[in-house]
C-alpha cells in the first residue's frame, strides 16, 4: 500500500506521434509489469485499448497507467495528441502534479509542444520535456534541446543526455546502456556535464537568496542543498528537466523514472485543489491524508459494462465500504466497486489512499467534475471548464424512426465526453451537435454505432435565414366561393410595409365605416400571421414587416372567420412578391487567436467570406499573438474549423456569436434560394 509521499501523479503531453503511449509502454516492460513491448500498428499497447483507438490508430481518451517503480507509484497519464480532444488535457491536468512533453529528437518542436507547455503553464504546474526516438535516423537530440532552450527559456536544462549509444545522468554523473547497466563514462561527455551543471547550478541559485549568495561566492552546494534546489526550481518552474531515450529498445527510460520517483513532486508537495462556495467563491484545499474522504472525479468512460469514473483522492482515504455523497446532486452514493486502473484492465481494491488516483464502477448518476465525500463534509471542487464548441454540424439518424435512439445515445457519450453539445435547433427543426472539429465529430458518430448500435450521419448544418420587404405595397385579397348553401366571402386591401421597430410582424387597423366588421379584423390578423412563418422567395420567415388593413368589403350571410384568413393570406401571397422582397442573413462577430505570422492568410481567408475585419489587437495572453476581430456571415463559417487549422497548423482558435441580421448580397440570393427549393422538394 502507497502513501501519498510515494505517488507521482504525471501528465503526459506533446503531439500525436511523438512517442506518448510508446513511454508507457517502455515503462510498464521494464518494470515486468507486462512481458513483451505493445505496438499501435498492432492494436496491443496498454494505453490505446478502445475500439476506436485501435481503429484509427491514435489515443481519443487519456488513459491511466500505474508504474511501479523503487517503492514509487508513477500515475502517467497518457493524453491524446490531437487537438480535437484537448478537454481530456484539460481533465488530466487538475489530477496531475507535473507533465511531461514529449517530443522526437527528429521533428523537435511541433504544434504539440507549444500547446502542451502553454496548458501546463496555464494550470502553474511543473513541466518537463522528453526526447523520444533517438534510434530515428538524422535523430539530433542536440538541435532539439537547443529549440527548447531558445523557444521556452533558459530553465531548460538536459538532466539525461545521449552520447554515442549510452545516455548520460547529469546529476549522477554517470552513463548507461539500453539495457540500463552502467557503462564506462564516455569522455565527451564531461564538457557536457560541466557545461549542463553551470546552467543548472545558476538555476537552483534563484530558488533561494542564501544559495545565490553561496553562488556568487563560487562555492559549491552539497548534496542536500542541490536536491532541495532542483525539486523547488521544478515546483516554481524555475527548472524544466529535459529527459531523452527510445521507448523500443529501452535506452533512457530508467533513468527517467529514477529522476521522476527522486524529483517530480508527490501529490502533497503538489498544486492545492481549488473549491468553490455556494457563492462561487474560490480557496484552495491543500491535499489532507488524515482529513475526511473526499474525492474529485476527472474522467469517465462508459464500456460495455457500464460506466467507470476515474478519480483522484484530495482527502483522507476512500474505501468500498464507504456510502459517500454527491456535492453537486446532494445524493447518496454507495461504493462497492472500487479499483486501480491499468489501461483496460481495473484492478479491484478495497482502498484508493490520499492522492492516488482510482476508478469507481456503476455510478449511474457521477459524471466528469463531481466531487464525492462524507455527509456534512463535503467541498466542491471547481469543475473543468471547456472551450465553446464551435464545429457545428446537424446529426441524422440514416434510418427513420431511430431519431430517439441517436438523442439517448449522445446523452450517454456526452457523460464520458462533456466538451461536445447538442440540441434541436427550434428555427431549422435540426438536431445540431457542436464539437472541437471534425474529428471530434467523427469519432462520436463511431461510437453512436459501436457502443448504442445506431447508425447516424452528419450533414451541414441549415442556416436560418430570414426574408424581409424594402418597398411599399398595397394589395387586394379576395376570396369567394359559392358552394350550394353558405358561400365563402372575404374580402380585404392590405398595405405590406418595411418597419424597424420589431422583428415580429406588426399589425394595423386603419378601416373605417364598418368595410370589415370588427370581429373579422383579428381573423385577417390571424391569416397573416399564420403565413409570415414562410416567405416568398425561399420560405424562410419574414421579419420586419409592417401589415396595415385599411379596406375591404363583407357579406352578410357568407363571410366567416376562415373566409377573411383565407383572404390575407392571398393577399400576402400576391403582396410580397411586388414589395421588393430580399433574403437576410445572420451575422457573426467573429474573435480569432493567431500567431502574427498568420495574420496575411486569416485576413485574407474572412476577405474571401465576405467578412468584415473591425479590428487587430496584440493577445495579452500570448506574446506573439493577435487576436482578429471582425464580422462575418454565418453561413460562410460552415467549414472554418477546419480552416483555420490548416490555415495555422491547429495552433488558432476562435469564438462565434450571433450578433444581427443582414441583407444577403444579390449576387448570393440566388443560390441560398434554389438551394433551398431543392431541400423541400427533397
Amino acid at each position: 500500500m502507497y502513501t501519498a509521499n510515494d505517488i507521482r501523479n504525471i501528465a503526459l503531453l506533446g503531439h500525436g506521434g511523438d512517442g506518448k503511449s510508446a513511454l508507457c509502454e517502455s515503462m510498464l516492460f521494464l518494470t515486468k509489469a507486462i512481458t513483451r513491448l505493445g505496438k499501435r500498428a498492432d492494436g496491443t499497447t496498454v494505453s490505446d485499448f478502445d475500439d476506436e483507438e485501435k481503429k484509427r490508430q491514435y489515443s481519443i481518451k487519456t488513459s491511466v497507467i500505474p508504474v511501479e517503480f523503487d517503492r514509487c507509484k508513477l500515475n502517467m497519464l497518457d493524453n491524446p495528441g490531437y487537438f480535437d480532444f484537448a478537454a481530456e488535457v484539460a481533465q488530466s491536468l487538475r489530477v496531475a502534479d507535473t507533465g511531461i512533453i514529449c517530443l522526437t529528437a527528429k521533428s523537435g518542436i511541433a504544434v504539440g509542444t507549444e500547446k502542451g507547455w502553454k496548458s501546463l503553464a496555464d494550470a502553474e504546474l511543473p513541466t518537463m520535456f522528453y526526447v523520444s526516438k533517438l534510434d530515428e535516423e538524422n535523430a539530433n537530440f542536440y538541435n532539439t534541446f537547443d529549440a527548447i532552450h531558445s523557444t521556452f527559456g533558459a530553465s531548460a536544462i538536459p538532466f539525461v543526455f545521449p552520447v554515442g549509444n549510452v545516455i548520460v545522468d547529469l546529476l549522477e554523473k554517470k552513463a548507461y546502456d539500453a539495457a540500463g547497466k552502467e557503462v564506462a563514462l564516455p569522455g565527451e561527455a564531461e564538457e557536457k556535464i560541466e557545461e549542463y551543471m553551470m546552467a543548472l547550478n545558476e538555476q537552483v541559485a534563484e530558488t533561494d537568496e542564501e544559495l545565490m549568495e553561496k553562488f556568487f561566492m563560487e562555492e559549491p552546494f552539497t548534496a542536500e542543498e542541490l536536491l532541495k534546489g532542483i525539486k523547488d526550481g521544478i515546483k516554481q518552474r524555475a527548472i524544466t528537466p529535459v529527459f531523452c531515450g527510445c521507448a523500443m529498445n529501452g535506452l533512457g527510460t530508467v533513468q527517467l523514472m529514477k529522476n521522476l520517483v527522486k524529483y517530480a513532486p508527490s501529490p502533497l508537495e503538489g498544486k492545492p485543489a481549488v473549491v468553490v462556495d455556494e457563492d462561487g467563491k474560490e480557496s484552495e484545499l491543500a491535499l489532507d491524508p488524515a482529513g475526511s474522504p473526499m474525492a474529485f472525479v476527472f474522467n469517465t468512460m462508459a464500456d460495455q459494462y457500464g460506466k467507470n469514473s476515474y478519480f483522484k483522492v484530495i482527502s483522507g482515504d476512500i474505501e468500498d465500504t464507504m456510502t459517500v455523497v454527491n456535492a453537486r446532486t446532494g445524493d447518496n452514493e454507495k461504493l462497492g466497486n472500487t479499483f486501480f486502473p491499468k489501461g483496460k484492465e481495473n484492478n479491484k481494491t478495497g482502498k484508493v489512499c490520499c492522492g492516488d488516483i482510482g476508478v469507481f464502477t456503476k455510478l449511474a448518476s457521477v459524471r466528469t467534475g463531481d466531487t464525492l465525500g462524507m455527509a456534512g463534509k463535503v467541498a466542491t471542487v471547481k469543475p473543468m471548464k471547456y472551450d465553446e464548441p464551435c464545429y457545428r454540424m446537424a446529426i441524422y439518424a440514416k434510418n427513420k424512426g431511430q431519431e430517439d435512439k441517436v438523442a439517448a445515445g449522445l446523452v450517454k457519450l456526452s457523460e464520458e465526453d462533456a466538451s461536445f453539445t447538442y440540441g434541436n435547433d427550434p428555427e431549422t427543426k435540426e438536431m445540431i451537435i457542436a464539437g472541437v472539429c471534425d474529428i471530434h465529430l467523427s469519432v462520436i458518430i463511431s461510437k453512436l454505432l459501436s457502443k448504442y448500435k445506431v447508425e447516424a450521419e452528419l450533414r451541414p448544418a441549415k442556416i436560418a435565414y430570414r426574408e424581409t420587404i424594402k418597398k411599399k405595397h398595397e394589395q387586394h385579397g379576395r376570396h369567394k366561393k359559392q358552394s350550394g348553401g353558405h358561400g365563402q366571402f372575404g374580402d380585404v386591401h392590405i398595405r405590406f410595409e418595411p418597419q424597424t421597430e420589431s422583428e415580429d410582424m406588426i399589425f394595423a387597423d386603419e378601416t373605417v365605416g364598418g368595410c370589415v366588421p370588427k370581429n373579422f379584423i383579428p381573423s385577417v390578423e390571424k391569416g397573416l400571421r399564420n403565413c409570415v412563418g414562410k416567405g416568398v422567395l425561399a420560405g424562410y420567415p419574414v421579419v420586419f414587416l409592417k401589415a396595415t388593413l385599411f379596406f375591404g368589403s363583407y357579406h352578410a350571410v357568407d363571410s366567416s372567420d376562415m373566409a377573411f384568413q383565407t383572404a390575407a393570406g392571398i393577399a400576402y401571397k400576391e403582396g410580397l412578391p411586388q414589395a421588393a422582397p430580399t433574403l437576410l442573413e445572420p451575422i457573426g462577430e467573429l474573435k480569432v487567436y493567431i500567431p502574427d505570422a498568420n495574420m496575411g492568410d486569416i485576413i485574407g481567408d474572412l476577405n474571401k467570406r465576405r467578412g468584415r475585419v473591425m479590428g487587430m489587437n496584440p493577445d495579452a495572453d500570448n506574446r506573439g499573438w493577435q487576436i482578429v476581430e471582425a464580422e462575418v456571415p454565418i453561413g460562410e463559417m460552415v467549414s472554418y474549423a477546419i480552416d483555420l487549422r490548416s490555415m495555422t497548423q491547429g495552433r488558432g482558435r476562435y469564438a462565434l456569436n450571433f450578433v444581427r441580421y443582414e441583407e444577403v448580397p444579390q449576387m448570393n440570393q440566388a443560390k441560398i434560394i434554389e438551394d433551398a427549393k431543392k431541400a423541400e422538394e427533397e
